[in-house]
């Protein structure tokens, strides 16, 4: 099927709300990926303008680690929108390849999505749907957000009826929790949903066990320490990751920049936040008195067959 000058080769994801294809430019032979509406809301202006938000939204972002929205250069006659085509994995992908990652590849990856989502918010936009579904890695190891079906932004007036859209607040496992507790939504919910994301780079689970699905979830899920899990992942880092998922949004980080620092350097102010072996793992703080006790017995013993 030819589209407006551009020769579809296959359909890459379909949901309810959207289809994605690879396509090739008849123009210039180049690949690039197509985003279409669904039939299932062809009646609904309010949907429909909300996918061409989708376009506009991309066209304001400029940043290597923002998926580039591309302007055909002929007339359309058919709604959907073009960009281009990145070879490489998402970053779901990624981190099935690479389930016991070294620390400095995961800085790497989160620098560089720092850098994606600053782009956002200098334009006082939030995604809402950082996931690592919406993360690409080319083969050149560049990190792209894509997906700009759940922005906010501020300089445009949001309805109530765009909030109840399925799907609009993005994925339960990665959305913070203000969106369940009826708080508007700052840049702190997109570093909630970096915090969660490199949480899972270093552990494969999530923070709190599970998404926050309700208000009762927010009250109820405790965060389950990164060393839990990873011991590699020293004191400092565990307690910036713990702030970065703060439920309480004063306490979370405020700057990308900060969250940055803290997972590649030691904060000082997180010393006090180091727990004792005995508190963190008491069964690990008395096995190790055992054995240490044993050991000393048996020396004694030695010394003391020695002496006779």
């Amino acid at each position: 099927m030819i589209l407006d000058g551009y020769k579809i080769i296959t359909e890459i994801h379909a949901s309810n709300r959207s289809q994605v294809y690879i396509a090739t430019d008849e123009k210039s032979g180049d690949k690039v990926v197509l985003k279409t509406p669904s039939v299932n809301f062809s009646d609904d202006p309010r949907y429909i303008e909300l996918f061409t938000r989708e376009e506009w939204i991309g066209k304001r972002l400029n940043s290597p680690h923002v998926i580039k929205v591309l302007r055909p250069d002929q007339k359309r006659n058919f709604l959907f929108y073009v960009t281009e085509y990145i070879e490489g994995q998402t970053l779901t992908q990624w981190m099935a390849d690479n389930p016991k990652p070294d620390l400095e590849d995961v800085r790497t990856i989160v620098r560089q999505i720092v850098k994606g989502l600053r782009a956002f918010h200098r334009r006082e936009m939030i995604h809402q749907d950082l996931k690592p579904d919406n993360i690409m890695i080319n083969r050149d190891g560049t990190v792209k957000i894509i997906d700009f079906g759940s922005t906010h932004v501020s300089s445009l007036q949001e309805s109530q009826s765009s909030r109840d859209l399925p799907g609009l607040l993005g994925t339960v496992d990665y959305t913070a929790p203000e969106y369940h507790l009826g708080t508007s939504p700052t840049n702190r919910a997109d570093i909630y949903s970096l915090g969660v994301i490199t949480y899972q780079m270093l552990t494969g689970k999530l923070p709190y066990g599970k998404g926050f699905g309700s208000e009762s979830d927010v009250k109820k899920l405790k965060y389950i320490p990164v060393r839990e899990i990873n011991r590699t992942v020293p004191y400092w880092m565990d307690a910036a990751m713990k702030k970065s998922v703060s439920k309480q949004v004063a306490k979370r980080y405020d700057l990308l920049s900060a969250f940055v620092s803290d997972i590649r350097k030691p904060n000082p102010a997180f010393n006090s936040d180091v727990v004792p072996l005995i508190k963190s793992n008491p069964t690990a703080f008395w096995r190790i008195v055992a054995f240490g006790a044993l050991f000393l017995n048996i020396l004694q013993f030695f010394v003391h067959m020695l002496w006779l």
